[in-house]
């Protein structure tokens, strides 16, 4: 017998508010990775080019960024019910050229599919 989202209203808020969290989660992961791959194209050209400009202006941004991927991260790994060894790697994962990338789409796998991470 299948139940409607009319007959289990709690559930289907639950259900939207993890998809909503997972959608933020998505946009910021993608978001994070290419601010952090432009972090480290801005680290090579101060370093190399002693140009410190692009680093100006990459930096504080990418770090912004990263604060608010944390926040979505952490409200997705609440939302999920994620052990915390597997929310604090969710949330390194922004640290790591190109790890946004792959832990994003094993994720939205995990958390699509019902799984806990």
């Amino acid at each position: 017998m299948s139940m409607t989202d009319e007959e289990h209203p709690a559930q289907a808020v639950g259900a939207k508010g993890l998809r909503g969290a997972l959608a933020r989660y998505r946009v910021l992961a993608y978001v994070v990775g290419i601010g952090l791959l432009a972090l480290v194209a801005a680290m090579v050209v101060k370093y190399a080019f002693d140009n410190a400009g692009p680093m100006a202006v990459v930096g504080p941004a990418h770090g912004f960024v990263y604060a608010v991927y944390l926040v979505f991260a952490f409200d997705l790994a609440l939302k999920a019910r994620w052990s915390v060894k597997s929310t604090l790697g969710v949330l390194l994962a922004g640290m790591i050229p190109f790890v946004s990338f792959i832990v994003e789409r094993k994720v939205t796998t995990k958390v699509r599919a019902g799984e806990k991470l």
